[in-house]
């Protein structure tokens, strides 16, 4: 399959440019040429299907022309090593629990999936050592990390802001050491954004090493969350739920409800999706009046959705044709504050006995508040609340344990690069290596 750029000034890549590069040359994101719609009879089995068997008919969908069957499907079920349950909170209100993996963020399979898949690639190259950047507002670098983790031929740099992730999302990719090296950003996420965004862009940097990105920008990081809306899908149809189906998606970059977007696409029966925002509401801004003002981000309790400049917005505005109306026809959105934020936590613990996490609580009051009597609807729990330990007691004034796997990375050391918000340093830094 080819792939084209948003901005449609570059030239058609193959996946493996799209996945190796990141970025096209006109700073554009690569969009497959064709959404494959799954057969009736996928649909028709869907219910007896694995986690990863299901995933891997998605998987073969986009990539198959391109991938020999064994590897990929060896890739997809290296890659879903866990379960994502899906939990009753409230009537017809699901939890689709995505923070079961080795950092225990729902980031975890679209980053274990580009690892393999980046290293199937590279071993068919030869061994240029392959350096990837990924910009995080909290998860997506832990993700990274731990999936690229002693991945041979690949270095990764983590770009954080100073300050600004959860201290245990810190822990997660600053001690680790060995081909991950994190950098610590003296400015909000869409600068350390930025700065991975003109590494690909400049001409020197790239005759100098070999660059790709692990953000949701890159094709082989976003498209396998799609995994996780046809599981939702099924599990509520195995518990009987006759009902509408709405999907609702906790979103910053917007990589995570962009896939769902493209599950629709393939035949996925979910009625309409629901972007829940914090008080970073460009998106929602847009919905409203049609106009896509992006701006720096502030800083909230829900830091992972601290975003002022969504890069996947590209890619829904080109799989809607640039057309307010049909964005509007499939996706509403809402946003909250940090004290609407707190309330929902407090309640949902103490009414349902259920702990979200910052970001799910959005995902379920935008649906308690958002359901018509005609629908039922899951939410999408981004990541264990004990990752926001500290902010989580606060609210609900007990303490939250912390399961093993996130103990162990706090027992680390932290060894991370001051860096400043200029390109310009994090540039000479990069050649000096």
């Amino acid at each position: 399959m080819e792939y084209y750029s948003t901005n449609g000034k570059a030239p058609k890549a193959t996946l493996r440019k799209a996945v190796v590069k990141g970025l096209a040359e006109d700073r554009g994101l690569y969009m497959p040429q064709t959404i494959p719609h799954l057969p009736e009879s996928f649909f028709r089995e869907i219910g007896s299907l694995s986690f990863r068997e299901l995933s891997y008919r998605i998987a073969d969908a986009f990539f198959g022309e391109d991938i020999p069957a064994d590897k990929l499907k060896g890739i997809v079920y290296d890659t879903l090593s866990f379960d994502c349950p899906l939990v009753e909170v409230s009537p017809g209100i699901y939890s689709l629990e995505l923070f079961h993996g080795p950092t225990l963020a729902f980031k975890d399979v679209g980053a274990r999936f580009m690892a393999r898949l980046l290293q199937y690639f590279t071993e068919e190259e030869g061994h240029r050592q392959v350096n990837v950047l990924v910009a995080t507002s909290g998860d997506t670098g832990s993700a990274v990390a731990n999936g690229f983790l002693g991945v041979e031929g690949v270095h990764v740099y983590v770009l954080y802001p100073k300050g600004k992730v959860s201290p245990i999302q810190e822990c997660q990719f600053t001690t680790l050491g060995r081909n991950i090296t994190a950098v610590e950003v003296d400015g909000v996420f869409d600068d350390c954004q930025a700065m991975v965004k003109n590494a690909f862009m400049d001409s020197e940097l790239n005759d100098a090493m070999k660059l790709t990105s692990a953000n949701s920008i890159n094709v082989a990081r976003f498209l396998p969350q799609s995994f996780y809306y046809f599981w939702a899908y099924t599990q509520m149809r195995r518990l009987g739920v006759s009902k509408e189906i709405v999907a609702c998606t906790p979103s910053g970059n917007f990589g995570n409800i962009c896939a769902g977007l493209f599950g629709k696409r393939m035949g996925l029966p979910v009625k309409r999706f629901i972007a829940a925002n914090n008080a970073n509401s460009v998106f929602y801004e847009f919905l409203r009046d049609g106009e896509y003002r992006p701006r720096p981000s502030v800083r909230t309790i829900a830091n992972a959705m601290d975003v002022g400049d969504p890069s996947n917005f590209a890619r829904i505005w080109d799989l809607y044709g640039k057309s307010h109306e049909a964005v509007c026809r499939d996706i509403s959105g809402v946003t909250y504050s940090d004290a609407q934020i707190e309330e929902t936590i407090r309640d949902v613990y103490r009414q349902r006995g259920y702990l979200c996490d910052p970001h799910g609580a959005c995902g379920y009051r935008a649906l308690k508040e958002g359901l018509r009597e005609s629908e039922a609807g899951f939410f999408c729990e981004t990541a264990h609340p004990a990752k926001f330990k500290d902010t989580v007691e606060r609210i609900i004034g007990e303490e939250v344990a912390v399961p093993p796997k996130l103990a162990a990375f706090m027992k680390g050391e932290k060894k991370s690069v001051p860096m400043s918000r200029e390109f310009t340093d994090f540039k000479n830094y990069l050649l000096d290596r």
